[in-house]
């Protein structure tokens, strides 16, 4: 890919999905953070990028990587921070999505990031906010910077995604993480398969580019990157496969389904894991587990994008 037209900063005032994002700023990104993670390595992990910007978190849904991944990046690169608990916040009396942001915005916040419930959340967020709205996952819809750094966790095993099989496993349906991987996969090039039972392959899928399939070996089979997603017992309202155990016997990724992949093919789950169900314990915790290097490279990451965000505003 040329790099002689990639933009200097991102063209969007937000980061609102994956779909927003061309290659050419994919690539800014990833290429950002690599200078983001040698910050992380300094015995004073801390740049002053963002000194005299506040950031709001704004988390509507619990989390625990996300949320402190983009704590931790606000912080090194000196950005005031505020975590907002809206369990104990007015939203609990039943003040809308729209008075409690707009109350956020009368102390002047330079950014937000938001993740909530609702798809689409971001987006109306972005109609009505002066500050700059950051996406940290709404409902069904996208978490472009958990694509994100899935992506620079690849790039940083394999040194490319172009022409790179990538595997993607389980809850198809319900996975935020899934939509923004296959936009962000396929931009840059890779061949993806993805592979599910039938009642969790979202209809349409096709549309994106990619191989749907029911079956696990040929999903894997040849695979460079196989990436497991939770399955999401709190989105389903129905059943979805006879039970858990049945699941984990026909869909679950074991040492045995590992082996049809590349000899050096990585393992991927952007967490919480359940083990025994989507994943064997003995996947995620193989030497070619990557798993917790995804949550390392999500500070690099979430930095990077902030930091151009904020370079935007300058510009």
């Amino acid at each position: 890919m040329s790099t002689t037209n990639e933009p200097a900063t991102l063209r969007g005032k937000h980061l609102l999905g994956i779909a927003d994002l061309t290659p050419e700023e994919i690539v800014l990104i990833l290429d950002t953070a690599d200078a983001m993670k040698e910050v992380g390595s300094r015995a004073i992990k801390k740049v002053p990028a963002l000194r005299g910007r506040t950031v709001v978190n704004l988390f509507f849904e619990p989390s625990t990587r996300t949320r402190t991944s983009f704590e931790i990046a606000e912080k090194r690169l000196s950005a005031d921070t505020l975590n907002l608990a809206v369990a104990s916040s007015s939203v609990v009396k039943g003040e809308s999505l729209a008075d409690t942001v707009h109350n956020i915005e009368a102390m002047s916040p330079d950014m937000i990031v938001m993740r909530h419930a609702s798809s689409g959340a971001c987006e109306f967020l972005s109609r009505i906010c002066k500050s700059r709205i950051v996406n940290a996952g709404d409902g069904m819809h996208e978490h472009p910077t958990q694509a994100l750094l899935d992506a620079y966790t690849i790039r940083s095993h394999k040194g490319r995604i172009a022409g790179l099989k990538v595997a993607i496993l389980g809850d198809l349906l319900h996975s935020r993480v899934l939509r923004s991987n296959l936009l962000l996969l396929r931009k840059l090039g890779a061949e993806v398969w993805v592979c599910g039972p039938p009642t969790l392959m979202p209809p349409g899928i096709e549309r994106y580019g990619v191989h749907p399939t029911t079956s696990v070996d040929d999903a894997v089979r040849d695979a460079d990157v196989v990436m497991m997603l939770r399955i999401q017992l709190e989105r389903m309202q129905g059943l979805f496969f006879p039970s858990l155990r049945e699941y984990f016997s026909v869909f679950g990724m074991t040492p045995e389904r590992v082996a049809l992949a590349t000899p050096d093919a990585i393992i991927m789950h952007p967490g919480p894991m359940n083990r025994g169900v989507e994943i064997d314990s003995a996947v995620a915790d193989a030497p070619n587990s990557v798993i917790l290097e995804q949550v390392s490279n999500g500070v690099a990451v979430r930095m990077a994008v902030l930091y151009l965000l904020a370079g935007g505003s300058e510009a």
